[in-house]
């Protein structure tokens, strides 16, 4: 049981550290400065919100979210099922690039080919045995990885720790921009549901169960802050020396901009597996919530998965995959956030949905405040801030 919370932990985390998340990162920190630590401190209290009230929802109610959607409002479920379904297809267009852009930069690999060998990987995984397990452990040892190489750059590119620690309070300059983009690349659309979907198939549910599932959940957050923590400080100590990145790839140009020939290689192993682990978590998970639909969805949910990442690599081949997409993409995703955290407030106060379980009153009230502040804020950003990024 202990390593299937930690694997689902991890499946969260990778989930949400794509190549989105490196992109979005290292954007708006050269766009921001050291005030991006501000928007990453807000995401970070509005991710920890956001999932524990829909781990702890799910894990009483004990089935997948959208079932327990329909249950509240009939219909809810479905409409849920498709968002979420679009946006991990779409999120993942962009994560078989990832995997190509990252074997290009290791190995001088094609991207397409490095694209294409890594969803065979992909698909290997799940036609394992015990698929769940072997996407724990693929999770985990990834994941511990990526964190490592980047702790490397972020203590090497010698940041302005103290004014990055200021700004965390009182930062020159805000954009909602930027808060809006990284909560939806971390707990937006299907990212959130990652981890709870996976202990709910593991069996792990109930009562019993909401402290390991809070635990776990708590991790996931720990795990994806820690690796958005120190890509801002390495991205930051490159910029604060007067360094415009490669708006080409601003990621892969702050681990060259450190360690030279020898980082731009560590930024390919980073790329990778971020990208193969979020290619995975988003089809699993994706796929996760249409197994509902029909009983041949649900039985042949490895086939319909696979499927899922065969048309995510074809296409990519033939449409390409651009920085700016991964920063829209993020910020769409956020306004699936309000809807997906809405609907598991509601199941909280449902006692056909729960039982008798009494869901904490700071949680319900805290999710309530992020569900309207991000629907708010995220309508603002479609409208006003979107189209400006995409015309600059």
């Amino acid at each position: 049981m202990r390593s299937t919370l930690i694997g689902a932990a991890f499946l969260m985390a990778t989930s949400a550290i794509g190549p989105g998340f490196l992109t979005q990162t290292a954007v708006f920190t050269e766009r921001l400065g050291a005030s991006f630590a501000f928007a990453i401190a807000v995401s970070i209290v509005v991710d920890l919100v956001a999932q524990l009230n829909i781990w702890r929802v799910l894990a009483v109610a004990g089935r997948r979210a959208q079932d327990v959607a329909n249950d509240v409002v009939p219909g809810l479920g479905w409409l849920l099922a498709v968002l979420v379904a679009l946006g991990g297809l779409a999120f993942n267009i962009g994560n078989i690039a990832g995997t190509g852009l990252g074997l290009q930069a290791l190995a001088d690999l094609d991207p397409r080919a490095g694209a294409s060998l890594s969803a065979a990987v992909a698909i290997a995984l799940f036609l394992l045995p015990e698929a769940g397990k072997a996407m724990d452990r693929f999770a985990q040892v990834l994941g511990l990885l990526m964190i490592v190489l980047a702790v490397y750059v972020a203590v090497a590119s010698r940041p302005p720790y103290v004014e990055a620690l200021t700004s965390v309070v009182a930062p020159a300059q805000l954009n909602v921009l930027s808060i809006v983009t990284i909560v939806g690349g971390t707990v937006g659309g299907y990212i959130t549901f990652a981890g709870a979907h996976r202990l709910i198939d593991a069996g792990i549910t109930g009562v019993e169960s909401l402290g390991s599932v809070t635990r776990s959940a708590t991790l996931a957050i720990g795990v994806a802050s820690v690796m958005r923590v120190v890509l801002f400080l390495g991205a930051l100590g490159v910029v604060a020396a007067g360094t415009k990145l490669d708006p080409a790839n601003p990621p892969a140009d702050v681990f060259r901009r450190v360690a030279g020939s020898v980082g731009f290689r560590m930024f390919g192993v980073v790329m990778w597996a971020a990208a193969i682990t979020s290619v995975v978590g988003s089809a699993y998970t994706s796929v996760s919530f249409l197994r509902s639909m029909h009983r041949t969805l649900e039985q042949r949910w490895r086939t319909v998965t696979i499927v899922f990442i065969v048309v995510s690599t074809a296409v990519f081949l033939v449409v390409g995959r651009p920085v700016k997409i991964l920063v829209a993409v993020g910020a769409v995703n956020a306004l699936v956030l309000p809807l997906s955290l809405g609907a598991m407030l509601l199941a909280s106060r449902r006692r056909a949905i729960v039982g008798d379980y009494q869901h904490p009153a700071w949680l319900v009230w805290s999710g309530v405040v992020v569900a309207l502040g991000m629907a708010a804020l995220g309508a603002w950003t479609v409208v006003t801030e979107l189209p400006k990024l995409w015309s600059a």
